[in-house]
């Protein structure tokens, strides 16, 4: 358990509501959202639909839920998604939609900036015949491994799905984030797909909540699917009142956690020459692999100095949020800067 004073890399799921989210989220007006009466909830929706450019929003717990609403708004038992291999939607949400919507998965390599290649969607979409599954829609991501996937080859690839006659649906849990590395409009990036996923709860800051937004004509088999997935909620207007407080307020602070990932970034580019096998940062997010004899000691060497690392392996990701500062990429970067340069390494001796 980190304590107050810890420097929490592992995620931005980690963030807490400060004084002034808090307060919201205590003077909030509330109703019963299954009964559309929660006044701070539609103001939520209604805020959310207008960033992102769509015609409604719909509030969810989670964003493995909306996620899966989407799927099952857009497919039918026995028909079949295209999605990339190491996409949230397939990889992360415990293959939620063949166990609960008896949807297949049709998964496609990830390109390295994140993209789907055009080719790999025509090939993998499959002709009408009986023997096989249905393609019906294409699952995009933005950011995907912390990487902010320029919106031409989004568009792209949405292109190449409506060849077909598919739907499109786009996970961007961290949408914003890519919009303030693109610096584009979230509604431009979210232009692409019918439907699209946005998290409060990762840099935004909110303790909980996901946004699934799209074309006025899904709503009801949205709320729908919501429903069945036992995501509907009543007095809801407590957690988004967080929400509507993150994106009123915590949209273009974003850049700030970008910028720290790059500090730490060059932090750790000036180690001893060999120090890391690879580093890398994109958007909030810096990926350490580290030599595997390296591994379990600088882990622990981290936790000792304070510094959560999530436990990923062989490479580790940082990531930075709104409850780290300046003083946290200091003290980070003087972690590994310790460990390396103090013979606490058995590969950079």
């Amino acid at each position: 358990m980190p304590s107050d004073k810890s420097v929490d890399l592992r995620s931005d799921t980690v963030t807490k509501p400060g004084a002034a989210m808090r307060s919201e989220m205590a003077e909030a007006e509330v109703g019963d959202d299954v009964f559309g009466e929660d006044p701070t909830v539609n103001a939520l929706e209604a805020r959310a639909a207008e960033l992102l450019g769509k015609e409604m929003a719909v509030f969810f717990p989670s964003g493995t839920q909306s996620n899966l609403s989407a799927i099952l708004t857009h497919c039918q038992r026995g028909d079949e998604m295209l999605v990339g291999d190491h996409y949230h939607s397939f990889h992360d949400e415990a293959g939620g939609a063949s166990a609960l919507g008896g949807v297949a998965y049709s998964t496609l390599p990830v390109q390295e900036d994140g993209s789907l290649d055009r080719d790999h969607i025509t090939a993998a979409v499959r002709s009408d015949d009986p023997h096989y599954p249905r393609t019906r829609l294409l699952c995009l991501e933005n950011t995907t491994s912390g990487r902010a996937v320029p919106t031409a080859q989004l568009s792209a690839a949405a292109e190449t799905a409506r060849e077909f006659g598919l739907r499109v649906h786009l996970d961007g849990a961290r949408l914003f984030n890519a919009a303030a590395e693109l610096k584009e409009t979230a509604a431009c990036i979210a232009s692409v797909a019918d439907t699209v996923s946005v998290c409060l709860s990762k840099g935004l800051g909110a303790p909980a909540g996901t946004i699934l937004a799209g074309r006025g004509e899904f709503e009801y088999a949205v709320r729908r699917n919501r429903k069945i997935l036992g995501g509907g909620m009543r007095q809801a207007g407590v957690i988004a009142a967080a929400g509507l407080y993150a994106l009123n307020n915590n949209i273009t602070r974003l850049a700030e956690d970008h910028g720290r990932a790059a500090r730490l970034a060059d932090e750790l580019s000036a180690l001893p020459q060999g120090s890391l096998a690879e580093l890398s940062q994109a958007t909030n997010m810096v990926f350490v692999t580290p030599h595997e004899s390296d591994l379990e000691p600088l882990h622990r060497f981290l936790a000792r100095r304070g510094v959560m690392i999530g436990n990923r392996r062989p490479t580790m990701r940082i990531v930075f949020h709104l409850g780290i500062t300046d003083e946290g990429v200091t003290e980070a970067a003087n972690a590994f800067r310790e460990f390396f340069e103090n013979d606490h390494s058995t590969s950079a001796q």
